[in-house]
């Protein structure tokens, strides 16, 4: 393990440092461009520009070229690969609002790199009851897998700071779990989207200077889905990342369609005021995570966005102590 120590500094290092020094210039450019959108959760008229997705995806691909020039394996390959099919994905969504198909369907096929690298295997690992073998299935759990981990964080982007900040979290405990499960390389390749992530909090935390976009978002998600698959732990993934999946689960089963956040007519949360946000009453909104969260009382947008974090601090144990059952058996 201690031959692993240097791969991991150095991939971390440059995974960070490179979203860390990309983003204020590529801020200084989309505002000289005028790329922004108006921030609606601040009472002033306040533009954020959008979107981070660029200094996003040159982290990982610098950070992950560095493993693969240490390691050389298709594992890295193909989530470099369909990763950045999924920046590409989301980039088009961020310059043309595209239907509610387009994610989904693009994200599927952003998924087959890993497929034609070979980079997974079929056995669906659950806690307590080991390895179930699902040989042609689980070609359609990996080709889900992608665009539900790439919208789920996608859906969750709707304050400052939290998209970053819930994936700095749950990636951190993702590669908790892979050390657990002595999943070494695959610890380090979450662990690189874990300071991928908290590189970018520091743009996008309260007050944002800079939005990820659908580029950003669908990355960081789609990068977090491919790590599950290729490093086998799909169901610890699954809880780790929880609360997001409850807030799609909201939203898909209150909508009852697949369609964009920004087709969607009734919003989920108002302002009172004193701006702070609070749950709507229209019959027509979606139901949100944020809104059962508001259900007890308006809140400001800070104190909606550290409960968030604290369900993915939750989320992250319960990932944690999944992964020390994966490898009890009864």
């Amino acid at each position: 393990m201690t031959e692993l120590t240097i791969p991991a500094i150095l991939s971390c290092a440059v995974a960070f440092f490179t979203v860390y020094f990309s983003t204020p210039p590529l801020i200084n450019y989309l505002e000289k461009r005028k790329i922004a959108v108006k921030d609606m959760n601040k009472k002033e008229d306040v533009m954020v520009v959008r979107p981070g997705g660029p200094s996003i995806i040159l982290g990982i691909i610098v950070s992950e070229i560095v493993l693969y020039g240490f390691f050389q394996s298709n594992e890295i390959l193909a989530i470099m690969i369909t990763t950045f099919l999924a920046f590409l994905i989301g980039y088009v969504d961020d310059r043309k609002v595209m239907g509610g198909w387009f994610k989904p369907v693009t994200l599927a096929i952003a998924a087959t790199p890993i497929i034609i690298l070979g980079a997974y295997d079929s056995d669906l690992a659950f806690p307590l009851f080991g390895e179930v073998q699902i040989p042609v299935l689980y070609l359609g759990v990996i080709v889900l897998m992608i665009p539900i981990t790439g919208n789920t964080l996608n859906s969750i982007d709707v304050l400052n700071g939290v998209a970053s900040g819930f994936m700095t979290i749950t990636s951190f405990s993702l590669s908790v779990a892979l050390f657990i499960l002595t999943n070494y390389e695959m610890a380090i390749v979450s662990l690189t989207l874990a300071f991928v992530s908290l590189a970018f909090y520091k743009y996008h935390k309260i007050p944002s200077k800079i939005f990820p976009g659908d580029s950003g978002a669908l990355t960081l998600g789609a990068m977090y889905g491919s790590i599950a698959i290729v490093g086998q732990i799909e169901i610890v993934a699954a809880v780790c990342l929880l609360p997001a999946v409850i807030n799609s689960f909201l939203f898909l089963s209150s909508v009852k369609r697949i369609v964009e956040h920004r087709q969607i007519k009734g919003k989920p949360v108002e302002h009172d005021e004193q701006f702070r946000l609070k749950a709507t009453n229209d019959k027509t909104a979606p139901v949100t995570l944020v809104r059962l969260i508001l259900a007890g009382g308006p809140m400001t947008e800070k104190q909606v966005g550290y409960a968030i974090f604290k369900l993915a601090f939750f989320s992250g144990i319960l990932g944690i102590i999944t992964a020390f059952l994966m490898g009890v058996q009864i």
